[in-house]
């Protein structure tokens, strides 16, 4: 599946910790039913047979819906489930040895918090950056917030996409208007909602605010 802008504007990312006895399956098509766009299958936990399996599962999962599923950091995983494609953070692999693995057809994308990195990234062939965190984040206790206008700095200094990431939710993220993002990545904002459809539809309502007004002032 080719990569879009608009693929890009709502991506949820996985993570477990949120399940509450349902399963991942179950809260990614509620997700997908709400209106995201991508999903990246995240997994810290799993053995590789287990994380294939739930890889080609999902994969199967969003492309009913016609959306890609990308897999967190592990290229081998992404080849052999079927998904379209693998994000990469700077601890990863190089981005540039993603894509001469998994070739032009398939997504790349790669973490980047400074314009340096994005530039780089851009360079090794990388389709589209995730940058944050741009409100600290649950999931990772360390990640240091960005600021807005590094934010920006990142999307003005490269042609390719720009998703935000790291503690977004529904409360804050209009926040990030003026940023130029294409879209937003979410983890917690979603997985831990009580209702996954319903927080997708107000998440994805919002984004599309953001990224509208960003092409009204292009216009």
């Amino acid at each position: 599946m080719k990569l879009t802008v608009d693929m890009l504007r709502l991506y949820a990312v996985t993570d477990r910790a949120w399940l509450r006895g349902r399963t991942l399956h179950e809260q990614v098509e509620e997700a997908l039913i709400g209106g995201t766009t991508l999903v990246q299958l995240r997994e810290k936990e799993l053995d590789e047979a287990a994380f294939l399996r739930e890889a080609i599962d999902l994969t199967k999962l969003c492309h009913r819906y016609g959306v890609p599923l990308l897999i967190n950091d592990n290229v081998e995983i992404a080849r052999r489930s079927g998904a379209d494609g693998v994000h990469v953070g700077q601890d990863d692999m190089e981005a540039a040895a993603v894509r001469s693995l998994l070739g032009s057809d398939m997504i790349v994308g790669v973490t980047a918090k400074t314009v340096e990195q994005a530039q780089r990234a851009q360079a090794a062939g990388a389709d589209y950056l995730g940058s944050g965190a741009v409100f600290g984040s649950a999931t990772k206790r360390n990640a240091k917030p960005m600021s807005k206008e590094t934010l920006h700095a990142i999307c003005q200094s490269v042609e390719i996409p720009v998703v935000a990431i790291g503690g977004i939710h529904r409360s804050n993220i209009l926040e990030l208007a003026g940023t130029d993002i294409a879209g937003a990545a979410v983890v917690s904002g979603i997985f831990a909602a009580e209702d996954i459809m319903a927080e997708c539809r107000e998440l994805r309502h919002l984004v599309d605010r953001i990224v509208h007004s960003k092409r009204l002032i292009m216009l």
